[in-house]
């Protein structure tokens, strides 16, 4: 692969820039999942006031193109690698609220849900032990997908600067390096390289987690 501007072994900095670009998405997926689906049971669960409060919030986060959002939270927060982490999972967490809410209001008028409550159960119980578990295959499958998204966001920060900084590499750092350097193909290739195959298998793994979960709904 190559040496980049200062003579550092590109193969090196790829498979290094891979830690830091993963983790930054798995942290931040993560971070969204839990919340989102937090917020979204609590709105389904209740209804009323707590729905309307809830989404009315992330509607107007959703307001706002990923991308612009990021780059404001950042401006604000100030340009660091865990900054980026904490607006990739802002940007997320209304799609995974949207997604658990539509699944607990269908889940929350089922029978065995109303079982449960007529015995007494917490809300808390029913919501862990009875909704929680039916919405949690769509979830997984749509986390898949989004941290697809969440990498391409935090190689476009990492890129105008915002991400990661120098000298910690990331994938989408070695690319706006290379802008400066065109007759050194390579330095732009091989980060550009990294970031199409992972994200072309997170997508892979989407689909197959997606033909999981149907097929075990279909034999149900």
């Amino acid at each position: 692969m190559g040496t980049d501007e200062l003579g550092r072994d590109l193969f090196a900095r790829v498979l290094h820039g891979a830690r830091v670009s993963l983790q930054v998405v798995t942290i931040a997926i993560l971070a969204a999942v839990l919340l989102g689906s937090l917020i979204g049971m609590l709105a389904g669960y209740y209804g009323g006031k707590v729905d309307d409060i809830l989404m009315r919030i992330m509607d107007g986060l959703l307001a706002f193109p990923m991308i612009i959002l990021a780059l404001a939270i950042i401006a604000v927060l100030g340009p660091e690698l865990r900054n980026a982490i904490i607006a990739i999972s802002i940007v997320n967490i209304p799609g995974f609220a949207r997604l658990v809410r539509g699944q607990v209001l269908a889940t929350r008028e089922l029978e065995y849900v109303q079982a449960a409550r007529a015995i007494g159960q917490t809300d808390f119980g029913i919501m862990w032990r009875h909704i929680w578990p039916a919405v949690s295959g769509n979830v997984i499958v749509y986390a898949s997908l989004k941290a697809s998204t969440a990498l391409v966001t935090e190689s476009a920060l990492a890129i105008l600067g915002l991400g990661a900084q120098p000298p910690t590499p990331s994938w989408g750092t070695m690319l706006s390096t290379s802008t400066g350097y065109w007759d050194a193909w390579w330095m732009g290739i091989f980060p550009g390289a990294a970031i199409f195959v992972s994200i072309l298998a997170m997508n892979f793994l989407g689909d197959g987690l997606r033909d999981v979960f149907d097929s075990r709904i279909q034999t149900t």
